[in-house]
């Protein structure tokens, strides 16, 4: 039986955490930056149901061996990512989307609320379970396709739609999606 007093502490720390994610995502909001607000905007609209990460995969495949494969692994991840944040995450936490007033600063930065729960980012998600995994099997898309998913989870928080924490989340869900493909696909080629 947990001891009362780690129960505490771990309900102090939640409580924490939810603070700082509160503060991370209105410190966000009211900052200006209009420079980045429509370009923001549009990556995130882009990201949408990952049509990014597939028109990469399409130009991927176009070359045969190590890139095709890359590809293939890619758009796998995205699918284990996307049902796992989707059906399993937000329907098991259903945290609520972030309040935007409408007074907000800067509404032109923001994309439509959607109807599904915040947590955790599927796009984030989905965005770093394609790029770890095509990155792994072909290193040279590291740092490109690292700093497109690092800007799709940045774009959720910036355009209204998400907290940091739902961010950090599918992040590490999208980590996971990869870990899990390129496991399965390693135990059948071995």
């Amino acid at each position: 039986m947990p001891h009362p007093h780690s129960s505490l502490k771990s309900l102090t720390l939640m409580r924490d955490l939810a603070a700082l994610d509160q503060a991370l995502y209105e410190a966000v909001t009211v900052t200006k930056t209009p420079t980045l607000d429509t370009a923001l905007r549009r990556l995130s609209t882009a990201a949408n149901h990952s049509k990014i990460s597939f028109a990469a995969a399409a130009v991927l495949a176009l070359r045969p061996g190590r890139t095709r494969r890359a590809a293939l692994l890619g758009v796998a991840a995205v699918g284990v990512a996307s049902v796992t944040a989707n059906l399993a995450g937000k329907k098991l936490v259903r945290r609520h989307r972030p309040h935007r007033a409408e007074d907000s600063p800067f509404p032109g930065r923001h994309v439509p609320m959607p109807d599904s729960a915040s947590f955790p980012s599927g796009h984030t998600a989905s965005a770093v379970a394609f790029a770890a995994a095509v990155s792994t099997a072909l290193p040279v898309t590291t740092v490109p396709l690292g700093l497109l998913a690092c800007a799709v989870g940045y774009s959720r928080i910036h355009t209204g739609v998400h907290y940091p924490g739902d961010v950090i989340a599918g992040a590490v869900l999208g980590t996971g999606a990869a870990a899990t493909v390129l496991a399965i696909a390693g135990a059948r080629e071995g």
